[in-house]
């Protein structure tokens, strides 16, 4: 009776921590286990597929009678059911020690990353599976905060339609046939493909496809490693396909069995069972846990004995490898802090190794600051002695143009002056008649008289050249543009004079008269008005200056004048100038008459 209490006591201790154990995340059974199927047959851009969403509700029925506690069965979802339907799933994977997705439907693999497509794919170029298509990794993301195992059963290695339709954007992106290889990074992680990387699966002539069906006799069976339910699944699909299809597997497990379904309890001895087998169940029981607290506990309840003494063997097996554990971790610590010295001397010499490389640079810049404010001053003292140097070579030309500058022109001097000798020379020869010539022109007197007739000249002519002619020969020099010589009157002169036809030299008139054409025309004021300076007719003051004896004799000789010279009717349109080189119609009232003295007319006004 005692032994009995105390087997049962062991038991419900080694219960308790095995439970613990569990609850704790150890590699047993786990607890909470969450599924989400999909199954998409009615595609809108292809042609309908018949088995996926039958193939849907096999496995989701397998799932629920497995013991599942959630599982989502869903069809035909397009793009943003699938992304909700996988966040919600991610939701739940949170609490869950087991997480299943299971896929049926057209998958595609580009550039090596596999994709499920949605209903509503289009997919009409192969950049269009980017905003259409889901990526295998969103699916893994959802199902990665489960605690125990994560699995993905993808049913989607179908001959893919849209591979022949959709265009190619870059020749070099890569549409591969079925889906691509893939190796999880999760631990506890599987990938179950219906056919291996690079082949394409069968859709079935039945209900359901080869795949499903085997799934469905395979992993809900009680205790069954995972491991090897996939194996008997590829088993039956070689066979039902004629060894044309074979499913694959990627990612790995632990040493320790993983059963999809749980086995079930062994039946619990009874009052006349054999002790030994107790206390032999109670071994393994602890054996299982492989805890120092379960073997404790164990030899707490069974001291002395066979499995005892095995017990007593794990515990020194777990205080060995408890030890090495310690050593491990002792040694790795010790090895990281190895580590952390190294990378902090290896960083303290990249430091100084970038402190000595710095200063070096600096060193060199500055040399080089140095040399070029070096060059910079030889190029500067180059530049001034080149400066200098065209300086005094321009000096040189210059003064050397000087010279010979001066030296031209006193040679041009030189041959002007020899020129006009010789033309001199020339004149007196022309003045000097041979003695068989006729008697000379007197050409003095006769460029004179041309002088007097282009009104450049006033004075009676005569035979001398003298100081009144040259005078006028200047003025007519001036006014025509000629440059003669006024010292002396040749024929040259007389001759350009002799081709002028009418006057020259512009008519100047004395003080109280004005201008008439070639003649100085006196100017007559009515009574009570006389010449003023500026030889205009103004009216006199009433104040009367006393009259001078001289002043009375010059008023006889204008009247008389006056008197003597013949009267002219006034002719219309007749014109007067001034002496100031204006000119005008001769008033209403007036006329022109002869000047007393033969000079020229004047205008005489009633």
């Amino acid at each position: 009776m005692t032994h009995t209490v105390r087997t049962s006591s062991f038991v419900l201790r080694a219960l308790f921590l095995v439970l613990g154990i569990c609850l704790g995340g150890s590699p047993c059974l786990a607890d909470k286990r969450v599924a989400l199927v999909i199954g998409n047959s009615a595609y809108k851009s292809v042609p309908k597929l018949a088995n996926p969403v039958n193939d849907a509700g096999l496995i989701g029925g397998m799932l629920r009678k497995a013991g599942f506690d959630t599982v989502e069965v869903r069809q035909d979802l397009s793009a943003p059911e699938m992304r909700k339907a996988l966040r919600e799933f991610g939701a739940r994977t949170r609490d869950a020690d087991v997480a299943v997705i299971y896929y049926a439907g057209h998958g595609l693999e580009v550039d090596g990353t596999n994709y499920l497509i949605p209903t509503d794919a289009a997919l009409e170029t192969d950049t269009d599976v980017y905003d259409e298509a889901l990526p295998i990794d969103r699916v893994l993301v959802s199902i990665e905060a489960a605690k125990q195992l994560r699995l993905v059963i993808l049913d989607a290695c179908r001959d893919n339609p849209f591979s022949k339709t959709m265009k190619r954007t870059v020749a070099s992106r890569a549409i591969g046939r079925g889906l691509a290889k893939v190796e999880p990074t999760s631990p506890n992680t599987m990938i179950a493909f219906a056919a291996k990387a690079g082949s394409t699966a069968s859709d079935g002539d039945s209900r359901n496809s080869p795949f499903a069906t085997a799934l469905s006799d395979h992993l809900p069976k009680p205790g069954l490693d995972l491991r090897k339910a996939f194996g008997f699944v590829r088993d039956d699909v070689l066979k039902a396909t004629g060894y044309k299809q074979e499913p694959y597997v990627y990612g790995s497990l632990g040493g320790d069995d993983v059963p999809l379904v749980p086995a079930k309890p062994a039946a619990v001895a009874g009052p006349q069972a054999n002790p030994q087998e107790s206390v032999r169940r109670d071994y393994e029981l602890a054996l299982q846990a492989g805890l120092r607290e379960a073997w404790e506990a164990f030899l707490q309840t069974y001291p002395d004995g066979f499995y005892a003494n095995l017990a007593r063997v794990q515990l020194k097996k777990i205080a060995a490898e408890e030890e090495r554990a310690q050593a491990t971790e002792k040694a790795r610590l010790a090895e990281q802090e190895k580590v952390k010295l190294a990378a902090e001397r290896a960083q303290k010499a990249e430091l100084e190794k970038a402190a000595a490389v710095a200063k070096a640079a600096e060193d060199a810049r500055i040399a080089a600051e140095k040399q070029r404010q070096i060059e910079q001053a030889k190029a500067e003292a180059a530049e001034r002695e080149r400066k200098a140097a065209e300086a005094a070579a321009a000096k040189a030309l210059a003064e050397k143009q000087a010279i010979e500058r001066a030296a031209a022109e006193a040679k041009a001097k030189q041959a002007a002056d020899k020129q006009a000798a010789d033309a001199e020379s020339k004149k007196v020869a022309a003045l000097s008649p041979p003695p068989d010539s006729p008697p000379p022109v007197d050409l003095p007197r006769s460029v004179q008289l041309e002088l007097r007739r282009v009104g450049c000249m006033k004075a009676e002519p005569n035979t001398d050249w003298s100081e009144t002619a040259q005078r006028s020969l200047t003025l007519y020099n001036k006014y025509a543009g000629t440059k003669f010589d006024v010292k002396l009157a040749n024929a040259d002169v007389l001759d350009a004079l002799k081709a002028k036809s009418g006057r020259i030299c512009p008519l100047v008139c004395d003080h109280g008269f004005r201008a008439d054409g070639d003649v100085c025309t006196k100017i007559v004021c009515r009574p009570g008005y006389r010449v003023s300076d500026d030889n205009e007719c103004e009216k006199i003051q009433e104040k009367k200056p006393v009259a001078t004896r001289e002043d009375s004799r010059k008023r006889d000789a204008d009247r008389k004048a006056t008197e003597a010279a013949p009267s002219k009717p006034q002719v219309a349109g007749q014109i007067i100038c001034t002496a100031g080189g204006g000119c005008r119609p001769v008033r209403k009232g007036c006329r022109l008459d002869s000047h007393s003295g033969g000079v020229g007319q004047v205008e005489v006004c009633n």
